[in-house]
């Protein structure tokens, strides 16, 4: 993976590589980003280790869910988001690597296929505070999906997008990045949450 495309999800992820540690964030922004965070569910909440139904009716209501989900992926800085982390039990996922890109939203998403070629990243969660960890992935997945209207959607993703897209769905099956990597790193990892979590 080039260096310019490290599995970063939260931009604290992406800054946390300079030495010097990540700039301050201006304060409207930090703002904008706690009160979203403050919408997502945290480790320790039930409903992220749920299984999601899939999506039936494709109205207003699911167009707005969407809608809403992008805004709290942008304004908390993600570049991801499953609806499982707002409470939401349904499948369906946001996502965007891209800053300026639009958001993507993948209704029901079943991944077809997937590389044999895997890679190791490092991966952070919206739901797991100060959590990075190395997790191994396919280079390239093959998603099929619906789109927010409930047209079908063919999705082929290599490198970060891949990874994105493969994070979110683990979300959908309640399974979280602590279970795909090693038993130290999960251990540094619930460390770093008590630390994180004393220190609020």
């Amino acid at each position: 993976m080039a260096e310019d495309q490290v599995a970063a999800f939260e931009v604290e992820e992406i800054e946390a590589h300079s030495p010097e540690g990540p700039p301050p964030l201006d304060p409207e922004v930090a703002e904008r980003r706690r009160l979203a965070l403050a919408q997502v569910r945290q480790y320790g909440d039930p409903v992220l280790r749920a299984n999601a139904r899939p999506v039936e009716v494709f109205d207003d209501e699911l167009r707005a869910e969407v809608a809403r989900m992008g805004a709290l992926m942008s304004d908390s800085l993600g570049i991801g988001l499953a609806a499982t982390q707002v409470g939401v039990l349904h499948r369906l996922l946001v996502y965007r690597v891209e800053q300026d890109a639009p958001v993507n939203a993948l209704v029901n998403p079943v991944i077809e296929c997937s590389s044999e070629d895997e890679e190791w990243a490092e991966e952070g969660c919206l739901s797991l505070p100060a959590v990075h960890v190395e997790v191994e992935r396919p280079v390239f997945v093959r998603v099929r999906a619906r789109d927010e209207h409930g047209h079908d959607v063919v999705v082929e993703a290599s490198g970060l997008e891949a990874r994105v897209i493969q994070h979110e769905v683990d979300h959908l099956d309640g399974v979280l990045i602590l279970d795909r990597t090693t038993k130290d790193q999960r251990k540094e990892a619930m460390r770093a949450m008590r630390e994180a979590l004393d220190a609020a």
